[in-house]
């Protein structure tokens, strides 16, 4: 629990003293969105650009 704290911490602290709570909600939202992509990346969960590619067209029809 300690590592995530210290993590929000650093992500507060990175923004300038006049941010809003919901630009700093923003900045620790993007950074979670981050490290789950990450994550996901390494364990191999992901999806190749021509599955993605298919699958729109498929849905448009």
């Amino acid at each position: 629990m300690a590592i995530v704290k210290e993590k929000m911490k650093k992500v507060i602290e990175s923004q300038p003293d006049d941010a809003t709570y919901e630009e700093i909600l923003r900045e620790l939202t993007f950074e979670r969105m981050v490290e789950r992509g990450l994550e996901d990346s390494r364990k191999g969960r992901v999806v190749s650009n021509e599955e993605i590619a298919h699958r729109i067209r498929s849905r448009q029809k």
